[in-house]
């Protein structure tokens, strides 16, 4: 049988490199219109009715938001496949423990696959929450993303669930993107350094971003 790209070492680990970077692309985006709660319902409501208009009227009403779905279900399943597969390889090259018992590596990396399952589970609740309204908190109000997301961070469990899934996220981007930097062949010993700033000034303000929505409801900035 053929040998692939995908088969090799290097192949998976660029495929979590490339599909990493679209999902983080998407996140900066998808963090910047959250901030538009800040402006108020209108302007909330307003970006997300916006969203489900792109391109038209070359693109019908929410094809473009369905294309970016479909990319991101993608790259998703991509790099998790690709994260299972390169962890498996990994355990049966070295099926006997280290031989140092204090771990060498970062926080960061020692929490990458959990960090990638909790955002993985938490992935599922959003959806379920803000998209199709399943678990959510009182009454789902479809076309009313500005109410709806209100009534999420209005209780406990949503703002732990959120607020521990997107330190899970910081924790990921820092490491993640300098992993994919060096895959992809960014790295180098002058542009380590550069590259490590940008890893740790992207987890920052991702991670700030994002939890500053909740933060907003629960102190009353945004009600």
């Amino acid at each position: 049988m053929a040998h692939t790209v995908w088969d090799s070492t290097v192949g998976k680990k660029t495929v979590m490199a490339v599909s990493g970077l679209i999902m983080l692309l998407y996140l900066v985006v998808h963090m910047i219109g959250n901030l538009k709660i800040f402006f108020g319902a209108g302007e909330f409501n307003h970006y997300a009715h916006w969203l489900r208009t792109v391109g038209e009227p070359f693109m019908h009403y929410e094809w473009t938001l369905w294309l970016v779905r479909i990319v991101l279900v993608v790259a998703v399943v991509a790099h998790a496949v690709s994260a299972y597969q390169l962890s498996r390889r990994d355990i049966r090259a070295r099926p006997s423990k280290y031989v140092h018992k204090k771990p060498r590596a970062s926080y960061a990396t020692r929490t990458m696959r959990w960090g990638g399952i909790i955002l993985g589970l938490f992935i599922v609740w959003h959806i379920l929450d803000l998209t199709t309204g399943t678990v959510h908190s009182g009454g789902f109000q479809p076309g009313h993303p500005y109410q709806n997301v209100v009534d999420t961070f209005s209780t406990w469990y949503g703002n732990v669930i959120y607020i521990v899934a997107m330190l899970a996220l910081g924790l990921h981007v820092r490491h993640g993107f300098w992993s994919a930097a060096q895959t992809l062949g960014a790295g180098s010993r002058t542009r380590d350094r550069a590259l490590k700033t940008v890893a740790h000034v992207l987890a920052l303000l991702l991670t700030a971003g994002f939890i500053a929505v909740p933060v907003g409801v629960m102190t009353g900035v945004v009600s």
